[in-house]
């Protein structure tokens, strides 16, 4: 029985022997198959390309190295480090002194020291014991670290130098923008100063529409009826008695001459007494005529003409009518371009070529125009009379030919600011500190006049001028030169001058005035007139009068 057993369990022991063989065989057999495979692999690759060292004889080399060199050396990190710090530091050097050279600061002592520290840093890192730092191929600590030590000192010391050059840069770039602000500031003040020159020229120098209407009706009113207005024939002998007080109006404006008459005629005590004579241009004579006629001055006697009616007012005698033939002052007068009026802006108003016209220089032919008369009041057309004017005629002239309101107060208006006194001729006659005076209403002794020969002064002077050498354009200094010694002061009453640029004029003096003056831009018939005293001059416009109204003139 235990023999049947044991027999099985040996043939079970045997069969698992073999499995194992067989198993262990298969094993070998198969690595054998993979190593001899890879062999044939490398073979075959090594006969269809070079190999690595026939392409790259020292490649072993490199390799060599690479496996010897650390991939990442601290030392020569820090070596980069230390000269990137340098040469930023020498960039910042040599920018601070660029902007301050380029801003135009006066920095001259801090643009040498930045120089200098910047050629410190690059002596430093130019030194023999430094500058191969970077260059072998083993770095030596103990030079990395004196070129640190010395690099931080360098860098210390810029910063230091930043730190105290900072805020005065600051300061001085915010010097030089205000500068250049004032100037760009200035120079837009400047161009502004002569652009509203021009176009105050130009504003209060043009016609007004309505003033133009009304001198249109009235010569279509003079062409419908001729009749109406043929010249007198027989001679008005109010018009040449002495013992009558007389005026003198030179003005092509019609509205304007009508405004003085009227003021002066209502405000006289004995209107009947007064003669006005008013002389226009040829081509204003017509439309004058015609409202006079429609509107006499009540009780007073009126005589118009026009400047062609002196005959020997002609290019001959006249200085300035011979001066107007000139083709430099023709183009001086008369080119109102921008370019050209800009180059005098403060004396803007002097290039008007109304101070080449007769009327505005017929003040200096008083004695000859009326030769019969012994006193005279010239009025300009801008003014207005408040009050009677004859206690002129009872005052003593102490044998002086003008009687004039003086203008000067400090130093203002005085001669110095009217004539060239760099001329030797003006410097050698005239004190530069004489007073001023103003035309407008002024009294002239037609009898000291003619002794004093004041025409003749006015000529000698006038030709001196013809270059503008002696004085800037106008009347006024040819007036001041021509009575210069021989003008009697006035009442500063007597004449309240600036209604025409001056809004502080109190109240209580314009009302106490004989006489107001609207002299300046702002006349009173135009829109930009100052509403504050465009009441003093419109109380005495006839806006009863059908072609005033019709012409829209404005109370």
């Amino acid at each position: 029985m235990a023999g049947r057993t044991l027999r099985p369990m040996g043939r079970a022991k045997a069969f698992g022997s073999r499995a194992i063989a067989i198993v262990l065989g298969l094993l070998l057999v198969a690595t054998g198959a993979v190593v001899y495979s890879r062999r044939i692999t490398s073979e075959s690759d090594k006969l269809e390309r070079p190999s690595l060292e026939s392409r790259h004889p020292h490649s072993h080399l490199a390799r060599t190295i690479l496996a010897v060199r650390p991939k990442t050396d601290p030392l020569r990190i820090k070596a980069e480090i230390l000269y990137k710090q340098a040469k930023d530091q020498v960039t910042l050097l040599t920018a601070y002194g660029a902007y301050a050279r380029k801003a135009k600061l006066d920095l001259t002592r801090q643009l040498r020291i930045f120089i200098d520290q910047a050629r410190n840093f690059t002596e430093l890192m130019e030194r023999p014991e430094i500058k191969p730092i970077l260059e072998s191929s083993k770095i030596n600590p103990l030079s990395l670290r004196l070129f640190e030590r010395d690099l931080k000192e360098q860098i210390k010391i810029t910063r230091q130098l930043i730190a105290d050059a900072k805020e005065s840069l600051d300061s001085q770039l915010k010097i030089q923008k205000l500068k250049d602000t004032i100037f760009s500031v200035n120079d837009q003040l400047t161009k502004a100063k002569k652009q509203v020159a021009f176009s105050g020229l130009i504003a209060s120098k043009s016609i007004p529409k309505s003033l133009h209407c009304l001198s249109m009706r009235l010569m279509e009113e003079r062409i419908s009826h001729p009749e109406r207005y043929v010249p007198d024939l027989v001679p008005i002998p109010e018009l040449e008695d002495p013992t009558l007080y007389h005026y003198a109006i030179f003005s092509d404006n019609v509205i304007a001459a009508s405004v003085v008459v009227n003021s002066a005629v209502k405000n006289a005590k004995e209107p009947e007494k007064h003669v006005f004579h008013v002389v226009t241009d040829k081509m204003n004579l017509g439309a004058m005529t015609v409202w006079f006629k429609m509107k006499p001055p009540q009780e007073a006697h009126i005589e118009v003409k026009a400047v062609e009616d002196y005959e020997f007012l002609n290019s001959s005698y006249v200085p300035v009518l011979r001066q107007l033939e000139s083709a430099n002052l023709q183009r001086f007068y008369f080119e109102h371009k921008m370019e050209n009026a800009s180059k005098d802006a403060p004396n803007m108003k002097f290039r008007n070529p109304k101070y080449l016209s007769m009327l505005n220089h017929l003040r200096f032919y008083l004695p000859e125009m009326y030769p019969k008369l012994h006193r005279i009041l010239f009025l300009d057309d801008d003014i207005v009379v408040q009050k009677d004017l004859t206690g002129l005629w009872k005052m003593d002239m102490d044998g002086k030919v003008n009687g004039a309101v003086e203008t000067c107060f400090g130093s203002f208006h005085r001669y110095d600011k009217y004539m060239n006194f760099s001329h030797p001729l003006i410097n050698s006659r005239f004190n530069p500190k004489a007073c001023g005076w103003a035309y407008g209403m002024n009294f002239f002794d037609l009898d000291a006049w003619r002794r004093e020969k004041s025409t003749e002064e006015y000529h000698y002077w006038q030709n001196l001028n013809e270059n503008r050498t002696l004085w800037k354009l106008g009347t006024l200094p040819p007036g001041l030169i021509t009575f210069y010694k021989t003008t009697k002061p006035l009442d500063k009453m007597w004449h309240v001058l600036g209604l025409g640029y001056n809004p502080n004029i109190s109240i209580e003096k314009i009302k106490a005035a004989a006489v107001i003056h609207f002299n300046g831009n702002m006349k009173p018939w135009l829109d930009l007139a100052m509403v504050k005293y465009k009441g003093y001059w419109t109380k005495y416009v006839d806006f009863d009068m059908e072609l005033v109204q019709l012409c829209s003139f404005r109370q």
